[in-house]
């Protein structure tokens, strides 16, 4: 489809809207993961709307030493992309469209959400996320947004902060989207050689050990729930092959829980830590979405297990979600 490409918000205001209007934010440099929440953006559009898309490398989410001069810049690449995912518009403003005679001086505050993992390596980073996207809000004035679940906590803020501050639009998270081999998409992993994407793998491979395990546990949960609490149990549990040793499957799932995912995950982060090249990890947590806090091994409900790690210059961080407890197993 024809996609056009619009520099000022002037310019897409003016368009007629006959129909939802969905945005798709982005610092450019898109791949198939971006390519996914556009065409989930098409979806929820309708033939009828429209599907916006910002390209804009924002400033005020770079610390110092950050990539921003090197982050990728692929324009033309990003409008033939988008055009295929179903964009209309790819929205690709300059920072005095965005930041009208430089930075600003007033700011969305991320609060302590914004101060945990991702906000405690990267100081600050969530208030410039949070000023950039309300401002962009603002600016395309959609009916919903589209955010990927890769970025957990920023995608978790997001709703915060549309919650708290009464902005009239839908949030949705979409699916993280994988390589094959399981690397999470990632506009950044085009920085890494062929050696440093083969330690990145653990970041995945981690994160995939943690779910497998808690995966095991629920199931040790629904075995034992299953068995009658009589006389009778031992020998219920050694018809299903238990060991005589694991006789009481309710005791061996409850002294996993959390805590259990987290070994997992780490074990598998502590042998990448003797690659060549090393990972080197920022943080491995299992957090509630609601607040980004630690979860207690009595904890039912969603959780996250996030992930960041360096490898080699890059940066990369990835996520999956589970459920613990009464509301069922893992995602």
């Amino acid at each position: 489809m024809t996609t056009t490409l619009l520099r000022t918000a002037a310019d897409l205001h003016a368009r007629a809207r006959t129909g939802r209007r969905a945005v798709v934010m982005t610092m450019g440099a898109l791949h198939e993961g971006h390519a996914t929440l556009i065409r989930a953006a098409r979806d929820l559009a309708g033939a009828e709307g429209e599907v916006v898309v910002t390209v804009f490398v924002n400033p005020l989410q770079f610390g110092e030493g950050e990539d921003l001069d090197r982050y990728p810049r692929t324009l033309d690449a990003d409008l033939e992309i988008a055009g295929r995912a179903g964009a209309d518009v790819v929205f690709a403003p300059s920072a005095d469209e965005v930041y009208p005679g430089g930075e600003p001086q007033v700011r969305v505050s991320a609060g302590p959400m914004g101060e945990r993992l991702e906000g405690a390596a990267r100081p600050g980073h969530f208030d410039g996320v949070l000023t950039v996207v309300a401002k962009l809000l603002h600016l395309t004035r959609p009916d919903v947004a589209l955010y990927g679940q890769k970025d957990a906590q920023q995608l978790a803020l997001i709703r915060r902060m549309v919650r708290d501050l009464n902005f009239g639009v839908d949030i949705v998270g979409v699916p993280t989207v994988r390589e094959p081999d399981g690397l999470a998409l990632s506009s950044r992993n085009r920085y890494l050689s062929a050696a440093e994407r083969g330690t990145a793998l653990a970041l995945s491979g981690a994160l995939f050990a943690g779910r497998d395990r808690h995966a095991a546990q629920e199931a040790l949960r629904a075995r034992a729930r299953e068995v009658p609490a009589t006389h009778a149990r031992v020998e219920a549990l050694n018809a299903l092959g238990e060991s005589r040793a694991a006789a009481d499957a309710h005791a061996v799932a409850t002294a996993g829980g959390p805590e259990a995912v987290r070994v997992a995950a780490r074990q598998v982060l502590d042998g990448a830590a003797r690659f060549t090249p090393p990972l080197t990890l920022d943080y491995l947590a299992l957090v509630d979405p609601s607040d980004f806090t630690e979860i207690g091994d009595d904890f039912t409900g969603e959780a996250v297990l996030a992930v960041a790690a360096r490898v080699g210059t890059t940066r990369l961080i990835d996520n999956v979600p589970l459920t613990f407890g009464t509301l069922g197993a893992a995602s």
